[in-house]
């Protein structure tokens, strides 16, 4: 085991965030560290800490906090031409480049070749709750994971930057980019009262059926925190974690006042030319925004940091405006 490895794997974090634990665990004990704005976390990371991300968007989240992961799981796709991350964070890894991991199937880590980046800490924060993956990630080196009892990659963007940072040494910095982020929502929001009060989907087709993102994740939160409210329809329907699938009989529960359509893996005139779409009201009477899967703002939405928010915002609200006036 490496000098460095050593002197992390002797203490780990708990960081409760809104009255949840997130657990950095070493492969003996669990300690806990309160929300408290002067803790710091019960271990020391060197100055440059080799940091492994899994989690959705936990490399992003971390490199917006000042540190570059030295290899990122490519959820979204981004690929080498923006290191694994958004445009709109590509620029904060310089002349880093990261290792983009991947696998045959999404989340099925190469524990391998985990093992040989030698990692300091292991970001697995808005993932699937798996006891077993994180076992087995925890032989490696201190995992850092969402609150027990978070759904499947449901952690909310705030707290999954607060756990980040608190584990990172950089609690100061998460709150930093979180009121940035919030300020700017609250703005926005004022400007156009309009969003207030209107119910909402953000709906996507795939496959032979519909989808729609539910409160906790960061593509229907960051539409709630400008006004909005869910449509009730959606909200009595199965969920599963962040999503909440919506089958052809049940398709009228996407008419909100207001709603943004998009697809997941396929082509968007699927979702242009979806005559069940095209026949509800919102679409009709111009009050949904549609775009594809591979729009920026699309992107940013589903990359659920604070960056990537503020980047989403600058773009998408004026076609909120329009569409909810």
């Amino acid at each position: 085991m490496s000098r460095r490895r050593i002197s992390v794997a002797v203490a780990v974090l708990a960081s409760v965030v809104l009255a949840a634990t997130a657990c950095v665990r070493s492969d003996d004990t669990t300690y806990e560290v309160f929300d408290d704005p002067g803790a710091t976390p019960g271990y020391s990371l060197p100055e440059a800490p080799r940091v492994v991300a899994l989690g959705w968007s936990d490399g992003a989240v971390a490199l917006e906090l000042g540190v570059k992961p030295v290899a990122i799981y490519d959820w979204m796709g981004f690929g080498e031409a923006t290191k694994g991350v958004g445009e709109w964070d590509a620029a904060a890894f310089g002349d880093s480049t990261p290792e983009l991991l991947s696998a045959q199937s999404a989340g099925e880590f190469n524990m391998q070749q985990i093992e040989e980046l030698d990692p300091d800490l292991i970001l697995n924060v808005r993932a699937k709750a798996d006891s077993a993956v994180t076992d087995n990630l925890r032989e490696i080196a201190p995992v850092v994971t969402a609150p027990e009892g978070t759904g499947d990659f449901a952690v909310n963007w705030q707290t999954q930057a607060e756990i980040i940072g608190a584990a990172l040494g950089k609690r100061d910095a998460a709150d930093t980019i979180i009121a940035e982020t919030t300020t700017a929502q609250r703005t926005a929001a004022g400007e156009h009262p309009e969003f207030a009060g209107k119910t909402f989907v953000y709906a996507a087709k795939y496959g032979t059926a519909y989808g729609a993102y539910l409160a906790g994740d960061a593509r229907f939160d960051f539409f709630a925190d400008l006004g909005f409210v869910p449509n009730p329809p959606i909200t009595r329907l199965q969920s599963s974690g962040f999503f909440a699938q919506v089958p052809v009989e049940r398709v009228g529960d996407l008419d909100a006042q207001t709603g943004v359509f998009t697809t997941i893996g396929l082509p968007f005139a699927d979702l242009e030319n979806d005559s069940l779409i095209n026949s509800l009201a919102v679409v009709r009477d111009g009050h949904a925004v549609r775009l594809p899967e591979n729009d920026p703002a699309v992107q940013a939405l589903s990359a659920g940091t604070p960056e990537s928010l503020r980047f989403a915002l600058d773009r998408i609200t004026p076609q909120l405006a329009a569409a909810a006036g």
